[in-house]
């Protein structure tokens, strides 16, 4: 497929694999060990630059936790500056001021992951104590000055109180919550390698991710499928090259041509087929709507 027919529409930048919060079905395996990798912000600014110029819609600010990032509200307004539309995909249990301001200034949309409406089973996923408090208080600071929000509860314990999380998202006034369970990538995966199957099968279709040592991905779960270096390739040389179409051509082998399984709620609609599971928490999942496991990979029904 040709870049005029798949053109680069969306790029998730994982400026860091910091965290604060150490969670089991992280698939990014990030953590406060995490750090933040080669990419300077000169080489953010210019994968930035590179998205914009290449006709690039949107970018999502991911990490680890992105909001540890010294450099976030610099990163924003550059994208702000050259159009894109920003969101960033926080646990917001720590935002400074000037993050803040920078979300109002640049009109940027925020995501983020409430794991139960109780204090007690949301810090035991998150493994941070005072989690919760933290991004309910966020939460409701960022209703109050109107920023767009979105939420997304992951099944990830018994007992978790996932629906009344939900709830109590919408109950605050978020009016997109969706639901999903966890997917064996990184940590969540117990040491189980992945493979092409576990994948959605819309990797590299109108969307990469770049990740803190400037490896390009076909999607954010797909990291064990590097198509390029934006430290060494322009994104412009990646995006349509020879190993990006290898890719493609192993993902269409394993998955065919039209993916089924829904992408979770925490990324993005345009992942497709169908949009997030509002506001409804459970298992969605075209080939399996009866059956609601706790855990699961993409391919479980494959």
């Amino acid at each position: 497929m040709s870049t005029d027919q798949n053109r680069l529409k969306f790029a998730w930048l994982e400026v860091t694999g910091l965290c604060n919060e150490f969670c089991d079905h992280c698939y990014a395996d990030s953590s406060p060990k995490g750090t933040h990798g080669a990419m300077s912000v000169r080489d953010w600014m210019s994968v930035i630059d590179q998205l914009s110029g290449m006709g690039a819609l949107d970018v999502q600010f991911i990490g680890g936790e992105p909001t540890l990032y010294p450099d976030l509200p610099e990163l924003i307004r550059r994208a702000y500056g050259a159009g894109l539309s920003v969101e960033v995909f926080s646990n917001m249990s720590h935002i400074r001021e000037e993050l803040w301001e920078t979300f109002v200034d640049c009109g940027v949309r925020l995501a983020t992951s409430y794991y139960s409406d109780t204090a007690e089973d949301h810090d035991a996923v998150t493994r941070l104590k005072g989690s919760h408090k933290r991004t309910r208080a966020n939460v409701e600071r960022a209703l109050r000055l109107n920023s767009p929000l979105r939420g997304g509860v992951v099944a990830v314990r018994e007992g978790q109180r996932v629906r009344e999380a939900a709830q109590d998202l919408v109950t605050l006034g978020v009016d997109q919550v969706g639901g999903d369970r966890t997917r064996a990538f990184g940590r969540a995966s117990r040491g189980v390698t992945p493979a092409v199957a576990d994948l959605c099968g819309h990797c590299a279709h109108e969307k990469c991710a770049v990740g803190p040592t400037g490896d390009v991905w076909p999607c954010v779960l797909g990291r064990f499928l590097s198509i390029g270096n934006v430290l060494t390739v322009p994104l412009s040389k990646i995006w349509g090259g020879t190993r990006m179409a290898e890719v493609r051509a192993d993902i269409a082998a394993a998955l065919g041509e039209g993916a089924e399984s829904c992408t979770p709620p925490q990324f993005l609609p345009m992942c497709g087929p169908c949009g997030p599971c509002v506001p409804s928490v459970g298992y969605c999942d075209p080939k399996q709507a009866t059956s609601t496991p706790r855990d699961a990979t993409i391919s479980a029904s494959a």
